[in-house]
């Protein structure tokens, strides 16, 4: 990796350094061990709290078709990739993302995240087919709340038990399934697990599934009041090994944009083209990833993570 500087427009200084004129921390990535697809900005529900900005008819990002993903797809398995990941938006609203799943899970294991919704339920025969790939696709259901009421605050009457039902329809169908929640600030998050796993008991699951907690990441565009993220604190509160598992490190995610397919640092940044690394997974491993997005603050501090390679 040769830590070339790459940047989508931002003054040089700015991008390299804090406000007040410290080296900002970064990370230089490694290896592709995950490839991450955003499938369209379009959803079914449109949650005041999405990190995309995502709602009903949104092309803020593009729909990706079969033929936008299979490039990518060929270039990352010639860089040894080890799992395929897709998020939105909604998935299941775009056309050709079960062609593209059976596709790409002949050769890695693929995840999806989805709100397990009406897109998801009606797509169910076809979503079946993937149960014959030769490596497995699993899916991540969101569940912001374990109180239906609550998380029908955000998405609307009936999403919780709509997303219900969809957990157990992916259940009766063999899929494995992992949860993902809403973190509150000074929780105590084995509790929070455990209500959880109280809950999804009776929806079939063989085992305890895997709890996904997201942090307040704000949405697209905003601007949060969070610590600066320096070079010092990454070798202090760091180790090497630790900055190897940052997202970043070793994952990137392919978005359509303007009609084009270009590469990001990683799952939280497509609102900035800063983070923007080229039109090729080769050019954006090589590029060094400057930890200046306020959502960088929540990886740096919570050990957020939307990988579950």
């Amino acid at each position: 990796m040769d830590g070339s500087i790459k940047t989508g427009g931002s003054d040089l200084d700015n991008w390299l350094y804090t406000p007040k004129g410290e080296k900002r921390g970064y990370i230089q990535p490694h290896a592709l061990k995950e490839l991450w697809f955003h499938t369209g900005t379009a959803c079914n529900l449109a949650c005041p709290f999405c990190l995309e900005g995502s709602k009903p008819g949104d092309t803020r990002l593009g729909l990706v078709k079969f033929e936008d993903a299979k490039p990518f797809i060929d270039e990352a398995l010639a860089m040894g990739v080890e799992q395929f990941s897709f998020t939105g938006g909604e998935p299941f609203i775009a056309k050709d993302i079960v062609k593209i799943l059976l596709y790409a899970a002949q050769f890695k294991p693929c995840m999806v995240l989805t709100n397990a919704t009406a897109p998801l339920l009606s797509r169910l025969a076809q979503v079946e087919m993937l149960q014959e790939t030769k490596f497995p696709v699993s899916f991540r259901v969101s569940l912001d709340h374990y109180e239906a009421e609550k998380h029908d605050e955000g998405r609307g009457k009936g999403s919780f038990d709509s997303a219900v039902i969809g957990i157990r329809a992916l259940l009766e169908r063999g899929f494995n399934v992992s949860i993902a929640r809403h973190m509150t600030e000074g929780e105590d998050s084995a509790a929070v697990d455990a209500i959880y796993h109280d809950l999804v008991g009776d929806m079939g699951f063989d085992q305890p599934p895997r709890i996904v907690a997201f942090p307040e990441f704000n949405t697209p565009f905003s601007e949060a009041d969070v610590p600066q993220i320096t070079e010092n604190c990454m070798t202090e509160f760091h180790t090497e090994a630790g900055r190897r598992d940052f997202m970043c490190a070793f994952s990137k995610m392919v978005v359509k944009e303007d009609g084009k397919m270009r590469v990001y640092a990683c799952t939280l940044v497509d609102d900035n083209k800063d983070y923007d690394l080229g039109g090729s997974l080769d050019e954006a491993m090589k590029a060094r990833v400057m930890l200046g997005h306020h959502r960088c603050y929540s990886c740096f501090a919570y050990g957020a993570s939307c990988s579950e390679a």
